[in-house]
C-alpha cells in the first residue's frame, strides 16, 4: 500500500496501544474504523480483519509509560505527515514554530477560556498551546476547538489532542479560507486563535463577506487575517503563520495591512528563518493580532522582530530554532505587552526588535517587514569602511547561502521528476 496508508494504519496501532481498555475513549477508535471502511471499501489493502486481530495480539505485549506511549505516538505521527504532504496533504507546522505562537500567546492570556484553531492540520498548534499553559501552571480551557480540510485530518487532529492531553475535542470541516464557509467555525468569539492556514492562493469570484473590512482578499492570506481579527473576544489575541510577503507586498495586500495597521489591529510580527518546513523553503513570519482600537487612542506602535538568524542548520537545507532562540522570540512579544499593559515603555533590543512608531510605517508604505526597521540599510560612507575582517565574513556567508540556494533547487528538481514519473512522464 502507499507509505502514507501504512505509516496511518501505523498510527493507529499505536493509538491502539495507549487507549486503555475500560472503552472511555472508544469513540476515537470507532471514528478511525469507519475511516477504514470509507477509504478502503474494497477491502483490496486492508481486510476488516486485520485491525481486529493485530489489535487482539498488541493488546497481549504490556504497555510501558504514558510517556514512552506519547513519543511512539509522536515519532510514528512525523513520519505519517511528511508521507502525507508529499502526496499531496498538507504541510504541518514545525515544533519549533507552533511553541513561539503558543507560548507567547499563553504568557499573555492567561486563564484564556475559548480556545480556537480554524485550520487545525493535525491538531499540533493546539497540542503545543495547552503544553504552554500546562508548564505555566494553568488549566485546560472551558472550550478547545478548531476546523480542519477534511475527514482524514480530523481524525489525526483528534488522536493528537487525546494522546497528549485526554482531552476530546471539537473539530469541524471547512475550505482552505474561510470565506468559501464562513459559518464553519463554532458562533461566538474566541480569547485565543492560533493557526497555521494556507497562504499564496488567489480568491477569485469570492462574494465579499462581511468581515472584509479592511478591502478586498485577493489572496487566501488577508482573508485569514481579516477573519481571525473579526473572531478575537474585545481582550483577545491570536497568532498567524504568514508568508513573508504578507508584510510587504503592495496593491490590495497594501490596501488590507495598512487597514489593520491604522486600526490598531497588529501588535507585533516576527520574522523567522528560510528553511523551517521540511519540504518547502518559504520564508514565513508571525502576526501577533488584537481587537481593533476602535474609539480608542491609537496604540504607540507595532513591535518588529527580525529572527531571521537565529537558530542553526540541521542539514544541508533544513533549519531550526534551539530553545534559546525560541524563549528570545517569544520574551520579546511578552516584554513589549507586559510593557503596555503596564502603561511602560519598551523600545525593543537592539539588533533583534523595535517598536516602530505608526508615522514610521506610514512613511514605508504600511510596510511590516522587520529587517525594514530593525536593520536599516548602511550608509554609503560607511560601507566604504568595511574592513577586510568584515568582508571576508559576508563573503564566507555569501558562500553559504549561495550552497544552500543550490541544494534547494537540486531538492526541487529531484522532487518535481518524482511526481512527473508518477504520471509516467
Amino acid at each position: 500500500m502507499p507509505l502514507d496508508r501504512y505509516l496511518l494504519w501505523l498510527l493507529y496501532l499505536v493509538l491502539d496501544q495507549i487507549v486503555e481498555r475500560d472503552d472511555t475513549h472508544k469513540g476515537i477508535s470507532d471514528g478511525f474504523r469507519r475511516m477504514v471502511r470509507e477509504r478502503d471499501p474494497s477491502q483490496r489493502n486492508v481486510p476488516r480483519r486485520l485491525l481486529d486481530e493485530l489489535a487482539q495480539h498488541l493488546g497481549r505485549i504490556p504497555v510501558g509509560s504514558a510517556q514512552e506511549g506519547r513519543a511512539a505516538f509522536d515519532h510514528a505521527l512525523v513520519l505519517w505527515r511528511a508521507a502525507h504532504a508529499r502526496e499531496g496533504g498538507a504541510f504541518f507546522t514545525p515544533p519549533s514554530v507552533s511553541r513561539i505562537m503558543a507560548g507567547a500567546l499563553a504568557a499573555v492570556q492567561p486563564g484564556a477560556a475559548r480556545v480556537h484553531d480554524p485550520y487545525g492540520r493535525t491538531g499540533e498548534m493546539l497540542v503545543t498551546y495547552l503544553d504552554a499553559v500546562s508548564a505555566l501552571g494553568g488549566g485546560a480551557p472551558q472550550s478547545i476547538s478548531g476546523r480542519v480540510p477534511e475527514a482524514l485530518e480530523r481524525h489525526v487532529a483528534q488522536m493528537n489532542v487525546w494522546v497528549h492531553h485526554d482531552l476530546d475535542v471539537r473539530l469541524d470541516e471547512g475550505s482552505f479560507t474561510p470565506a468559501l464557509t464562513p459559518c464553519a467555525d463554532p458562533p461566538g468569539t474566541f480569547d485565543v486563535l492560533l493557526t497555521n492556514p494556507p497562504f499564496g492562493r488567489r480568491l477569485e469570484n469570492v462574494d465579499p463577506p462581511p468581515y472584509w473590512t479592511y478591502g478586498p482578499a485577493q489572496r487566501s492570506e488577508f482573508d485569514w487575517l481579516q477573519y481571525v481579527v473579526s473572531r478575537l473576544a474585545p481582550e483577545g489575541r491570536a497568532a498567524v503563520l504568514l508568508p513573508a510577503g504578507a508584510s510587504f507586498n503592495s496593491g490590495a495586500a497594501e490596501a488590507v495591512r495598512a487597514g489593520l495597521v491604522e486600526a490598531g489591529a497588529v501588535d507585533c510580527v516576527i520574522a523567522l528563518p528560510a528553511g523551517l518546513f521540511t519540504l518547502t523553503a518559504v520564508r514565513t513570519q508571525i502576526w501577533f493580532l488584537r481587537p481593533p482600537d476602535a474609539g480608542k487612542p491609537k496604540g504607540p506602535g507595532v513591535l518588529l522582530v527580525a529572527g531571521e538568524d537565529l537558530g542553526h542548520r540541521l542539514t544541508r537545507t533544513q533549519w531550526t530554532l534551539t530553545d534559546d532562540a525560541i524563549a528570545r522570540l517569544v520574551g520579546e512579544y511578552v516584554s513589549w505587552h507586559e510593557a503596555r499593559a503596564a502603561g511602560g515603555s519598551f523600545e525593543g533590543t537592539p539588533g533583534l526588535s523595535r517598536l516602530v512608531p505608526l508615522q514610521d510605517i506610514r512613511d514605508q508604505g504600511h510596510s511590516l517587514n522587520p529587517a525594514r526597521y530593525v536593520r536599516p540599510p548602511r550608509q554609503a560612507s560607511a560601507a566604504g569602511a568595511v574592513g577586510p575582517a568584515e568582508t571576508r565574513e559576508r563573503l564566507a556567508w555569501l558562500a553559504e547561502r549561495i550552497e544552500t540556494l543550490h541544494a534547494r533547487a537540486e531538492a526541487s528538481d529531484a522532487e518535481a521528476t518524482r511526481l512527473l514519473r508518477r504520471y509516467g512522464l
